[in-house]
């Protein structure tokens, strides 16, 4: 929803109106982003209502209310919130609907005259490894959607429930173009074969947004107190910043346990931002023994949000440490810090091999045999990327600053937005 809206900011900013539709709850989390509040407004008439699903945490409405392997609940609740969102567009008669999984929307969107596009945050590499319809034949041999879910070799399973039939769908059907965002590092620069190869399989002009994550945010200068003081009494680029997240990705105490132990091993100031394991309703439940007391004054472990893009511009961070979520992965790049890499699930493994083994900017955590990462993993890792001498270390800082350079250019930037507008004009002229 985040990325919805700093596109729907791009748009604003050219003069486009836009109805924004989401849960209430999301309602108050994205609202303060909101750069353009003439042209840029809320349904609040008719803030869509998600019903209860059996199985579903009571008031959930994001993913940031569930946990990794419930997150298919709430496709079915969503799916439940039809009749509401027909009746808005009739209200409305929009130009266009942007929409991600809800393939439901090109039917009831024709009806009012208005075109759709399938606007998806996902790498172009993921969609072509669990979606498109040539993926079902891998070496000769036909792979079930089950069997296309699984993660790659030497991860454990996550338990999740890939809805990938119903996802294909949405890039079918009555959809007339598929949208992919630069916030998931989908630009031709890197992922343009990928591209080529997704129009072709749908046989839907596929067009790509400009980062929409913007490096300016309002009050950017304005990072919380608690953390300003906090990170202000460190060297520069001294700070191991660690966050995955808004939703709880980590379900093993052990592994949450192995991260805390592999940052303290580093011996650097560190910080870290992560939703409590499994079975746990606070990080500090979940902390390892005396650990606390070890690294007090040094190192914090926080349950709650924070000013991410804030914090990685922080002069005394030097290194971020990220589950390859594809909001924090775009930030990464933006940013001067050096990057590990711990990808937990699905998406999270191909953006971290991109970025690893493609790209060549970041080091990824290496796994046992079982699967998890061990501390001494995670410490290996930190120390590589941000240590002098280090001929992995220096490749990837140089590649890093390559990219950043690339992609914060202002005329990359307006490049794609550009394209990306006349893309969608010509789309409601058709």
């Amino acid at each position: 929803m985040t990325a919805f809206l700093h596109l729907s900011n791009k748009l604003a900013e050219k003069g486009h109106e836009i109805v924004f539709l989401l849960p209430k709850k999301a309602l108050d989390q994205v609202k303060p982003l909101n750069l353009y509040p003439n042209l840029i407004t809320f349904h609040t008439d008719h803030t869509i209502s998600i019903p209860h699903v059996k199985g579903l945490p009571p008031g959930a409405e994001t993913n940031s209310d569930v946990p990794f392997f419930l997150t298919h609940l709430l496709v079915v609740a969503m799916n439940q919130t039809r009749p509401e969102e027909e009746t808005i567009l009739r209200t409305n008669k929009p130009d266009l609907v942007f929409y991600d999984s809800a393939d439901w929307i090109p039917e009831i969107a024709k009806p009012v005259g208005a075109k759709t596009v399938c606007y998806n945050t996902f790498s172009a590499a993921s969609i072509v490894l669990t979606l498109v319809p040539a993926a079902e034949r891998i070496d000769g041999k036909e792979m079930s959607a089950e069997e296309l879910a699984k993660p790659p070799l030497g991860y454990p399973s996550s338990k999740v429930v890939l809805l990938v039939h119903e996802a294909k769908a949405s890039y079918g059907g009555d959809t007339r173009a598929l949208v992919l965002s630069s916030m998931g590092k989908t630009c031709r620069e890197t992922e343009g074969k990928f591209c080529d190869y997704i129009g072709s399989q749908y046989n839907r002009p596929v067009y790509l947004t400009e980062p929409v994550l913007p490096v300016d945010e309002p009050n950017k200068t304005s990072l919380e107190p608690r953390w300003a003081d906090w990170l202000a009494k460190f060297k520069p680029g001294s700070v191991v910043f660690c966050a995955f997240g808004s939703q709880p990705v980590v379900d093993k105490i052990d592994q949450f346990q192995e991260l805390c132990l592999g940052l303290e091993a580093t011996c650097l100031p560190f910080l870290v931002a992560i939703k409590p394991p499994s079975g746990v309703s606070t990080v500090e439940e979940a902390l390892p023994e005396g650990v606390q007391e070890r690294v007090r004054g040094r190192g914090v472990v926080y349950g709650g949000w924070v000013q991410q893009p804030m914090i990685l511009d922080h002069p005394s961070v030097g290194c971020f440490a990220s589950h390859c979520g594809f909001g924090s992965m775009w930030e990464s790049l933006m940013s001067d810090c050096q990057m590990v890499l711990v990808p937990q699930h699905g998406e999270q493994i191909l953006n971290a091999r991109l970025m690893a083994e493609e790209m060549k900017v970041a080091v990824e955590v290496e796994r046992g045999e079982n699967g998890w990462f061990l501390r001494q993993s995670l410490e290996d890792a930190v120390k590589t990327v941000r240590g002098e001498g280090s001929e992995v270390g220096e490749k990837v800082r140089k590649n890093h600053e390559k990219w950043r350079c690339v992609l914060s250019d202002s005329g990359f930037a307006d490049g794609y937005i550009s394209k990306f507008e006349q893309n969608l004009t010509d789309l409601v002229k058709s």
